[in-house]
């Protein structure tokens, strides 16, 4: 694969999987059946509050990741690894325990607080799709980040607007003198 190809993909990659974290997040994950005909929902933001920091989190990290030299972003892929994971386990917890993270939703309706509590109220939980999802973009985020660590040294080398041509920057006197030119109506450039 082409370094540049590994770049785009090293970016949109944590982008997409912010976006679906994001989104799962916002609708329903667990539905609590409390029997006689009252379910109650319970959206990602009950039972899964972590997730946008996290997704947050990793959007400004991208973001970071575009502009930042080899060390940096390996650093930065590494605390993407770490976030992804976050995403993958706070989405996880709820596949794991349906009454435990959709009780503050029982608790809203009813009244009625306490692990115990709730669990005697609830007859029947159901996982939506949503939260799979979520698992699926922190799996995406940590992979992610861990192809960016240990590719890193082939991204293509970032380019300065202001360098010369071999390489080197221009003289810090130069741009001031060039922009002091510029004041006085001269044309830097057509020398």
């Amino acid at each position: 694969m082409t370094p540049r190809r590994l770049r785009l993909l090293a970016i949109v990659a944590p982008l997409a999987a912010a976006a679906l974290a994001l989104l799962a997040w916002t609708q329903v994950w667990v539905v609590l059946d409390l029997g006689g005909g009252l379910a109650v929902d319970a959206r990602g933001e009950t039972a899964a509050n972590t997730v946008p920091a996290l997704a947050l989190a990793l959007l400004a990290l991208t973001a970071a990741l575009a502009l930042v030299g080899r060390t940096p972003r390996i650093l930065l892929s590494i605390v993407q690894l770490g976030l992804g994971v976050g995403i993958a386990a706070a989405s996880a917890t709820v596949l794991a325990d349906p009454v435990g993270r959709g009780g503050p939703a029982v608790t809203a309706v009813t009244g009625v607080d306490g692990d115990a509590g709730i669990a005697a109220l609830v007859v029947a939980s159901s996982v939506s799709g949503w939260v799979s999802v979520a698992v699926v973009a922190g799996a995406l985020a940590a992979v992610s980040g861990l192809v960016t660590a240990l590719t890193a040294h082939r991204w293509p080398e970032r380019v300065r607007r202001y360098d010369t041509p071999d390489g080197s920057a221009a003289p810090r006197a130069d741009r001031l003198g060039d922009w002091d030119a510029l004041s006085d109506g001269d044309d830097p450039t057509a020398r």
